[in-house]
């Protein structure tokens, strides 16, 4: 075999130094027909197999293995054999040699076999079209408000598809509410809306797939649609090429925005630091693009459809019965509502992190969204009018333990004082008449008062309401009085004190 020196130094013979082809090959001792061969050839060639290496021991299994290969081609993509699953199978059949045998045939049939899949480039116009998909990411979150705990967020990405910019936030799950906040989000982001979106047949948008393009989409995106009067375009059921814009933005962003597991201390967190990484992304250039990604929306943010007068509300809604412990239950979940409204019927909204509860058009309940499963969620604050009534359930209340957990040490000294100043259950009474106030003032502002009232030795409900009313007077300075045009009167305040003159006030007249 030629080496590439060889290859070199035939042609330098030939070409620079002009020796005949006869002349060469005696010199190198090299046949004619191999000297006129690398003349005529640009590149060395490579080594090349006479004779296909022969897999003795795979040979009398090839026709189950090629088989194995064909039927792989038809099954699903997530439930094909493996080629270890391959090797086993014709291992059961007698076969005795190794895995990497089955691994090469296999990878060498696929090469030699299949045909490359192969894509139309496509070019869009300036704020006609957009995707949107879901993808996972792993984080750590504060789970307890001490620990940090690993868990897989949803990702929702919108990517323009000509300017190539993104938007992308995280939510505990994919539901319809999360799903269409996301748009909402995105679109005041980017301060109007495409007019085109492209999907997945995702279940939150799409009831049933039909013939060809045809979907029966769900009445809610049918709603949040109309409401910002953009087209939904779904995708071929499998051929998620057909977004394959958003499905690469959504591992860029996983590899680059979340990269190292970031540690957050809330949703609300996470959220901010996507943010802050897709305006930072504003300034990459895509490849093969002529311009950054912001400089093309530039171009793009003026062709958007506009926003609406008010967004829409992402919510699900449902009706529910309260029941005897003043909670109403959602996704399994229990949420307080104040006893002082607890009524039978009421109205759930649920929002991706809140839940609200509603009595006609009024809301007389607000938590954050439990996403766990058979969970109390509970404002102390709900059963007050109920424990002022009932002192003697203070101490098993659970929601007075919850609250007891986090309030600070001077709530503790100022029921203890309450307890041991008034008699019976009138210290418990008093103590949560002062826990009433949070219905008004901040927590840090109560804390300060009751701190006070102890310290004044007024630890009570009028003394703390004093303390609260004194902290929110704003202390006013004098002004020094101007008697510059008063000469007479400069000397009032500087002349000496006559106490002598007091003694007249007490003398008694005698007749």
């Amino acid at each position: 075999m030629l080496e590439v020196e060889d290859y070199e130094r035939i042609r330098r013979m030939y070409y620079i130094e002009g020796k005949s082809q006869r002349d060469i090959a005696k010199e190198t001792g090299h046949g004619r027909r191999t000297v006129k061969q690398v003349i005529n050839d640009v590149q060395p060639p490579g080594y090349r197999l006479k004779v296909a290496r022969g897999a003795p021991m795979l040979g009398a299994y090839l026709t189950a293995l090629n088989g194995l290969l064909e039927e792989n081609k038809q099954l699903p993509r997530k439930q094909r054999r493996t080629v270890h699953k391959m090797w086993e199978v014709i291992r059961s059949q007698g076969y005795q040699g190794s895995e990497s045998t089955v691994n090469s045939y296999a990878w060498k049939w696929k090469r030699d076999g299949s045909r490359i899949e192969v894509f139309l480039p496509l070019e869009f116009d300036p704020g006609t079209d957009a995707q949107v998909d879901w993808g996972e990411a792993e984080v750590e979150l504060l789970s307890d408000g001490q620990h940090y705990e690993r868990v897989t967020v949803q990702m929702f990405v919108l990517r323009m598809c000509y300017s190539r910019r993104m938007y992308v936030c995280a939510y505990p799950n994919q539901r319809q509410e999360a799903f269409f906040e996301g748009h909402v989000r995105a679109f005041e982001l980017l301060g109007g809306v495409p007019r085109r979106i492209t999907y997945d047949n995702l279940t939150t948008a799409v009831q049933r797939v039909l013939e060809g393009r045809n979907r029966t989409q769900q009445r809610a995106f049918i709603a949040m649609r109309s409401h910002y009067l953009f087209e939904a375009r779904f995708c071929t059921p499998g051929e998620g090429h057909e977004k394959g814009g958003v499905e690469h933005a959504v591992g860029y962003a996983r590899r680059n925005f979340l990269a190292g597991v970031p540690r957050v201390s809330s949703y609300e967190e996470l959220n901010t630091l996507l943010m802050n990484e897709c305006m930072r992304d504003m300034e990459r250039q895509v490849h093969g693009q002529p311009v950054t990604i912001g400089a093309a929306w530039l171009k793009e943010k003026d062709c958007l459809l506009p926003l609406p007068a008010h967004a829409f509300e992402c919510c699900a809604s449902a009706e529910a019965t309260i029941n005897g412990y003043s909670q109403v239950t959602y996704d399994t979940n229990r949420y307080s509502v104040p006893v002082a409204q607890a009524t039978r019927l009421v109205v759930v909204k649920a929002y991706p992190f809140r839940v609200d509860v509603l009595k006609g058009s009024a809301v007389i309940a607000s938590h954050a969204r439990c996403h766990g499963h058979d969970e109390d969620v509970m404002d102390p604050l709900h059963y007050l009018p109920l424990l002022e009534q009932r002192p003697g359930a203070f101490e098993h209340a659970k929601p007075m333990r919850q609250m007891r957990a986090h309030w600070p040490a001077v709530y503790d000294e100022l029921l203890l004082r309450l307890q041991t100043s008034l008699p019976g259950s009138g210290g418990v009474r008093e103590f949560v008449r002062v826990l009433a106030l949070h219905d008004t003032y901040p927590a840090k502002a109560i804390e300060q008062a009751i701190t006070a009232a102890l310290r004044f030795g007024c630890a009570h409900l009028d003394g703390i309401k004093l303390c609260l009313h004194q902290a929110q007077i704003p202390l006013i300075m004098a002004r020094p009085l101007d008697l510059s045009n008063q000469p007479q009167l400069t000397r009032v305040a500087q002349q000496s004190v006559q106490l002598q003159a007091y003694d007249q006030l007490l003398a008694v007249r005698h007749d």
